[in-house]
């Protein structure tokens, strides 16, 4: 009750809707005061049109406007089975129904042609919860039919990010042509392209006289300049269904001439691949590369650290004992710049996909030791013999002093994680001028300009290479 005044009050009956509700179930169970009989399947069940069509855009469009039905004492809901109108009609006059895996299908076709829209959603989200690889795809097409939105989104994102175990699913193969150029397309599908190929001559050779005449359109799916030059060579240039192809042999043989080229400088007259980017990635992770380990011993080591688990990983050792370099990743390729024992000033790039080194004709900067890194139009210097942190404002051409950090650093490694500065071992200078060797991994955070301390390495580092390194999750390596 709420008091409106000394002499009036607003009485609030809170189970008044729901005992209305049970007592028209009650009437409808009687057939009383029932004026219209739904039919389906050869079975009848009397209803109010008023609850109806005050459940429904439907009902209410078919009740309430001059149709035919709006004036027949028994109507034919053709489509919905009897047993799953029977469940609609208990819902409109309870409130409740159970959903379950034999009936979920049935029910979401018949609210939306009924026009549920609660009933809908709750359909869409029991499907969601049992998402897995091996239906994600027939799920998709189901939300696209039904227009639902949030079982198509999260259907489609499921079959992108669990591509490898999507690919060997029996829904790929009953794929439309369309569906899997599009699906093989798309930048956010998180796979290798060896496999995207093999995905497509699996679907191609499982009804071989039907879908030949789509290989070409398919092949053209697959970035090629992604691919490792071994498998390029005796696997793809040498499958017979891409050698029937003249199409596909023109696009292998422009792949072929363009991965010459990164080996020649004499080859002017090659024109680059049309632009593709690398597949979709949705992991980061901080990388380690050489240094300095427990005072003066020289590492090939190369570790990584992932920020969800906490842990630390050993990964391809490098090809030389390395120091004092600085390393940047770029399109999931490592370049390793400078750094001891190297004399040259030439820098060495690792194609990850190509499983190659090259070298790049470089300027060498000095910058005391103070690495850099990039987050979102700033770059920002960290240390070197000092603690201050500067960022440079490339849009407003102006830098900005940032949060000090605790020591005076230097040859320390730094890198960005979801827009956060990680900096990891190096030495520091104390106030009695002496140099110790550090072990601490800190981080810090542009927006709040705070430092906070996030554990430490496996052993005291520095001079070491320092990145985040994005790649397709690999169960072999996490």
């Amino acid at each position: 009750m709420e008091e409106g005044s000394t002499e009036e009050f607003l009485f609030k009956d809170q189970d008044f809707s729901s005992e209305l509700l049970r007592q028209l179930n009650a009437l409808r169970q009687s057939r009383m005061l029932t004026d219209v009989t739904l039919c389906s399947g050869g079975f009848e069940m009397p209803c109010h049109r008023n609850v109806l069509a005050s459940s429904s855009p439907y009902f209410k469009a078919m009740f309430c406007n001059d149709f035919r039905e709006s004036r027949q004492a028994k109507v034919v809901l053709k489509g919905i089975d009897a047993e799953i109108l029977d469940q609609i009609i208990l819902y409109v006059y309870t409130g409740e129904i159970l959903i379950s895996t034999e009936n979920v299908l049935c029910l979401l076709e018949a609210a939306s042609m009924l026009q549920y829209a609660k009933l809908f959603e709750a359909c869409s989200a029991y499907l969601q919860d049992k998402l897995t690889p091996d239906n994600c795809l027939s799920m998709t097409r189901l939300a696209k039919v039904l227009n639902c939105q949030s079982l198509n989104k999260k259907a489609k994102a499921m079959a992108l990010k669990c591509f490898p175990e999507v690919a060997s699913s029996e829904d790929l193969k009953d794929l439309c042509p369309l569906e899997l150029i599009d699906y093989l397309g798309d930048d956010e599908l998180c796979g290798e392209e060896e496999q995207v190929f093999e995905t497509l001559m699996v679907w191609s050779r499982h009804d071989l006289q039907a879908r030949q005449g789509y290989i070409q359109e398919l092949f053209k799916k697959v970035r090629l300049q992604y691919v490792h030059p071994t498998f390029l060579f005796h696997f793809i240039a040498n499958d017979s269904l891409i050698q029937s192809s003249p199409t596909c042999r023109s696009i292998l043989e422009s792949a072929w001439r363009h991965m010459f080229s990164l080996y020649s400088t004499n080859t002017p007259d090659v024109k680059p691949m049309l632009h593709v980017p690398r597949r979709y990635s949705n992991q980061e992770f901080l990388i380690i590369i050489g240094g300095r380990k427990d005072s003066q011993q020289t590492t090939r080591d190369v570790l990584l650290y992932d920020d969800k688990t906490n842990q630390w990983l050993s990964l391809a050792k490098l090809p030389m004992r390395l120091y004092k370099a600085s390393a940047v990743s770029l399109h999931s390729n490592i370049y390793v710049l400078g750094g001891m024992p190297v004399s040259n000033k030439k820098s060495q790039v690792y194609h990850v996909s190509r499983n190659t080194w090259f070298r790049m004709e470089t300027r060498v900067v000095k910058n005391v030791c103070a690495p850099a890194v990039v987050i979102g139009d700033q770059i920002i210097i960290v240390g070197g013999y000092t603690r201050r942190i500067i960022a440079y404002d490339t849009k407003g051409n102006k830098f900005v002093k940032c949060a000090d950090m605790k020591d005076r650093r230097m040859h320390h490694g730094a890198t960005v994680i979801k827009n956060k500065l990680y900096v990891t071992g190096g030495r520091s200078l104390t106030v009695d001028n002496v140099i110790e060797d550090l072990d601490s991994l800190d981080c810090y955070d542009p927006e709040t300009d705070t430092w906070t301390p996030k554990g430490k390495l496996p052993h005291k580092l520095f001079d070491h290479g320092c990145l985040t390194l994005q790649c397709v999750p690999c169960s072999n390596l996490l």
